[in-house]
């Protein structure tokens, strides 16, 4: 059995990653190559292009790099086809991957599409085009699969590869210890996001929050994972104006704080799943810019009744999220409060993520690579 796996950003790489090292495991045989990233060459899988000639990042940088990128999927399009695969499996970067799959299954080859767009959440009728370039698409949520009941494209959940990475029985005080915390101190972990855009909008009012935070319970001390280093001085400027709690900046590191954090404050995004999956109580922020949620409102491409992944995934409002306007400190205060003082109100949070959490560890990368076998055997 002969595989080619596209993965187009470092995340891609990791899912590709376990995906090879699963087939190997189920089929010795199995010849696996691709679009890789270390972490796939790593598993085994024979590179036919890297990784970095698909990362591309912004608007503006897509554009200017459109030919050469065209030029790229005309070229991998020939070089798979000369290959004679017995299947295609695109990781994620649907914008990219989707195209080169209706290629692929346009020339007679069994193409599958790992991470499903969020055909949930906007733009519903990309759900069409993925049945149009793939014969199978695998979904990491368990409500994805019914986004496809009226395409003809096979849709199967195979749970969420960090459910299984993430083990949320490491004890607090391992991971304080780790950061070289003080083991009994109360800890807020505040993450404004990891663009600059996010942290412009996010960092003042969070700041201003845990220290509000802190006047109630003195001793506090608030951790930030600095995503990446250009951000750091951006974050300490906030820093300056929110006096009367202690201040933790560490680099990265983003899932020790948490692991460590008695209560999480959070940018929206895939770190929210994140921290459920490590089972930590949480309160999330959302802001776009003004423009920006006109257009997605006014166009109606937003179809969800909330906005964070964890109140998607238990559909109610497990989690404090707030939108816009709503993110001042005062807003923020009010829904920490609950979760810092009340230990139902945080038992109650975490039970729901518990039900999330085992829903999502179905051994994914085993469940993806015997999907696999099965595309491939196909008449």
């Amino acid at each position: 059995m002969r595989i080619v796996l596209i993965a187009g950003e470092t995340s891609g790489d990791l899912l590709g990653a376990s995906v090879v090292r699963a087939l190997r495991a189920q089929y010795p045989d199995c010849e696996c190559l691709g679009v890789t990233g270390p972490r796939m060459r790593e598993a085994g899988c024979a590179s036919i292009g890297d990784i970095e000639s698909l990362s591309v990042m912004g608007l503006f940088e897509v554009l200017r790099e459109l030919p050469r990128l065209i030029r790229f999927r005309r070229a991998l399009r020939d070089t798979i086809l000369a290959l004679e695969p017995d299947l295609v499996l695109g990781i994620d970067a649907p914008d990219f991957n989707l195209g080169l799959e209706g290629m692929l299954r346009g020339a007679g080859c069994t193409t599958a599409h790992m991470v499903s767009p969020t055909v949930w959440a906007w733009r519903p009728r990309r759900r069409f085009g993925v049945a149009r370039n793939c014969h199978a698409v695998l979904c990491l949520y368990p409500f994805e699969p019914a986004c496809y009941a009226d395409t003809n494209v096979r849709a199967e959940y195979i749970g969420h590869p960090l459910a299984d990475e993430l083990d949320d029985t490491v004890p607090a005080t391992e991971a304080r210890a780790e950061l070289g915390l003080e083991p009994e101190q109360p800890l807020l972990a505040v993450l404004p996001g990891s663009r600059r855009s996010e942290v412009e909008r996010l960092m003042p009012p969070f700041a201003e929050a845990a220290a509000k935070l802190a006047e109630r319970y003195p001793g506090l001390r608030a951790v930030v994972p600095v995503a990446s280093p250009h951000l750091r001085p951006l974050i300490a400027a906030h820093l300056s104006e929110a006096q009367g709690l202690e201040w933790t900046l560490v680099e990265g590191a983003s899932r020790s704080v948490m692991r460590a954090a008695d209560l999480c404050l959070l940018a929206s995004g895939t770190v929210t799943l994140e921290c459920l999956l490590l089972g930590r109580p949480m309160v999330v922020a959302y802001r776009a810019s003004a423009a920006t949620i006109w257009l997605l409102r006014s166009l109606r491409l937003v179809r969800t009744t909330h906005f964070s992944l964890p109140n998607i995934l238990t559909g109610e409002a497990t989690v404090p999220e707030l939108l816009q306007q709503e993110v001042t400190a005062d807003h923020l205060l009010t829904a920490m409060q609950p979760l810092w003082a009340d230990a139902e109100a945080r038992q109650r949070q975490l039970d729901r993520f518990a039900a999330v959490r085992d829903a999502l560890r179905q051994d994914a990368a085993s469940t993806t690579a015997r999907l696999i076998g099965e595309l491939a055997a196909r008449p």
